[in-house]
């Protein structure tokens, strides 16, 4: 694990992720990584017809994090630059495992801890989740057209997973903090106050982090 900071942001669709991402990177003034979504050529598809597309659409994924990641490495933690980004490689677990027929996850799950093996971790991971109605509203605010038909149980079933993926983590990686925000009760885009919150918790964490 780096010990350079390297803040990561997860949580379900929606739920605020970038926009968190941001913030921190702004306030800390580290180098911001975003993940690439719009030019996933499957997206569309994949949300029309999740069988028939999934596994084009998490290789795809994976292979432009692994990509994104490899760059981070080498030109901002290897030079000791922090680095705040909107998403955790983990992620793809957690979607592959939600798409993919078990024959799929399986070759899928080879070909991500073959990728994954040397990728730099986080020192801190910033876990945002909300209630389904908030999740659906913040979606249909966002106006993505690949999103559009996507259905509020797939949302659900998907949050549900995070929420399983992060209980785990944090019993399997307790060298790194998860740092939980509830996004029904703090609107850090909207009320300074509610930010300065997430980032207090940020902070203390980093410097837990730091002396550990």
């Amino acid at each position: 694990m780096t010990t350079i900071p390297f803040i990561t942001v997860e949580g379900p669709i929606g739920v605020g992720k970038t926009s968190l991402a941001k913030a921190i990177s702004s306030h800390f003034d580290f180098h911001l990584l975003k993940e690439i979504v719009d030019e996933n050529p499957f997206l569309n598809k994949f949300y029309s017809d999740i069988d028939e597309w999934s596994f084009q659409t998490e290789m795809f994924f994976l292979c432009n994090r692994y990509k994104q990641l490899s760059d981070i490495q080498r030109l901002y933690l290897a030079e000791q630059k922090p680095v705040a980004a909107d998403y955790h490689i983990f992620k793809n677990l957690i979607f592959a495992k939600r798409t993919l027929r078990e024959a799929e996850y399986e070759k899928y799950l080879e070909i991500y801890r073959i990728l994954t093996a040397d990728m730099p971790k986080p020192n801190v991971i910033v876990y945002l989740n909300a209630s389904l109605d908030t999740l659906l509203k913040r979606v249909k605010m966002r106006g993505r057209d690949f999103e559009k038909d996507m259905t509020p149980m797939y949302l659900e079933q998907l949050s549900a997973d995070y929420e399983d993926f992060i209980r785990h983590f944090e019993k399997t990686h307790p060298e790194i903090p998860v740092v939980r925000i509830n996004g029904d009760d703090l609107d850090f885009v909207h009320h300074e106050q509610d930010l300065q919150k997430v980032i207090q918790q940020v902070e203390e964490s980093l410097l837990k982090r730091s002396t550990i």
